[in-house]
């Protein structure tokens, strides 16, 4: 069998100004003070990829319209919905009626390959800093906790591939929730 690679125009992808108008999946980022650009970028691309509802950004953080974060996010970043806190727990407060789950090694987090929501509300995902993970003034308005299994010997992944990590199987994988695009 022989391969092709398709071209742009083929992969029928929508055009920015689509994309704003085009309903969302029921699953949003929160981003606890993450440092690095090139992760807020590609947070933004993955955003994009998998058409979620917006990105909350917490605490400092680069500003997503600099050169430096839209060199990994490719223009994400005009047309994902994002919006700034200060202070991530007012984010929080916010996003009432959301599942609060945060992607964290913590006791009682449940491996991404085992989880099954039942819940009927959206998710919001709760992305930890780089170094320190999320923050304790986060998780403890958390819901619960979700954990990538892992084998190796580092103890975490990259933060931007653990997200796209995490959207995928919050999707598509073992957890697929009702009210999904198709």
């Amino acid at each position: 069998m022989k391969f092709r690679k398709l071209r742009t125009h083929e992969l029928g992808r929508l055009s920015s100004a689509a994309f704003v108008e085009a309903p969302k999946h029921p699953l949003t980022l929160v981003l606890d003070g993450v440092r690095s650009a090139h992760n807020l970028g590609s947070v933004l691309r993955t955003a994009d990829a998998f058409r979620l509802n917006a990105v909350h950004l917490c605490g400092p953080m680069p500003d997503p319209l600099t050169p430096e974060v839209s060199k990994t996010a490719l223009g994400a970043e005009h047309c994902v919905e994002w919006r700034r806190w200060a202070h991530i727990t007012d984010c929080l407060k916010a996003l009432d009626g959301y599942s609060l789950l945060a992607l964290e090694m913590t006791e009682n987090a449940v491996s991404l390959e085992t989880f099954e929501s039942v819940d009927e509300r959206p998710i919001a995902l709760v992305i930890g800093h780089e170094i320190s993970g999320v923050s304790d003034a986060a998780l403890a308005m958390c819901d619960g906790a979700l954990v990538i299994p892992q084998f190796g010997t580092k103890h975490s992944l990259n933060l931007s591939v653990a997200t796209g990590i995490a959207c995928w199987s919050l999707l598509f994988g073992l957890g697929k929730r009702p009210g999904l695009l198709g």
